[in-house]
């Protein structure tokens, strides 16, 4: 099930998991917050909202609050001694979408614990009798390095052009 959302004067498509940046949001970092402008709800059944869908919201816990890169508005009036330079960082919100709701349910006020992912198993290590053979290969098999190339001359690049200008400077004589 997907969702798509108005938020800070743009539309975002979520799906319940997702981790999106939008424009910052009032709420702490760990706090829930709806997102009561929701113009389609897709899924078996899609609908479409005319402009929104009623009694749909969307709910999602607030990350971070980051900023952007830096903008510098630099402004020059030639031949005017005329410099501004302002810089500017826009501020946003992480937010995780927790779930998407219709027929005017409401969000829980508490975030669903994640479940916790398994780490990578690592294979299984070599006994010591495989491992020292296969050790041994390896630096015998390293290739000798080769010297760096000597950069060629323009005369040796482009034999047509050196043998041009040769031709020119007999004729200006």
């Amino acid at each position: 099930m997907f969702a798509v959302i108005k938020t800070g004067g743009k539309q975002y498509r979520v799906a319940a998991e997702d981790v999106i940046r939008i424009d910052r949001v009032n709420g702490q970092p760990g706090e829930i917050v709806e997102f009561g402008e929701v113009l389609v709800v897709g899924g078996d059944a899609p609908q479409l909202g005319t402009p929104t869908v009623a009694g749909a919201t969307v709910a999602g816990e607030v990350l971070q609050h980051t900023r952007g890169d830096k903008v510098i508005a630099f402004k020059k009036r030639r031949r005017k001694n005329s410099r501004r330079k302002r810089g500017y960082r826009h501020e946003f919100s992480v937010v995780r979408i927790t779930e998407i709701l219709t027929g005017g349910a409401k969000p829980s006020k508490t975030a669903a614990p994640r479940p916790k992912r398994e780490p990578k198993r690592e294979p299984k290590p070599k006994t010591e009798a495989e491992a020292a053979p296969a050790a041994e290969a390896k630096p015998a098999r390293s290739k000798a390095k080769k010297p760096a190339r000597k950069p060629a001359t323009a005369a040796a690049k482009k034999p047509g052009k050196a043998a041009n200008s040769a031709a020119t400077k007999r004729k200006k004589k």
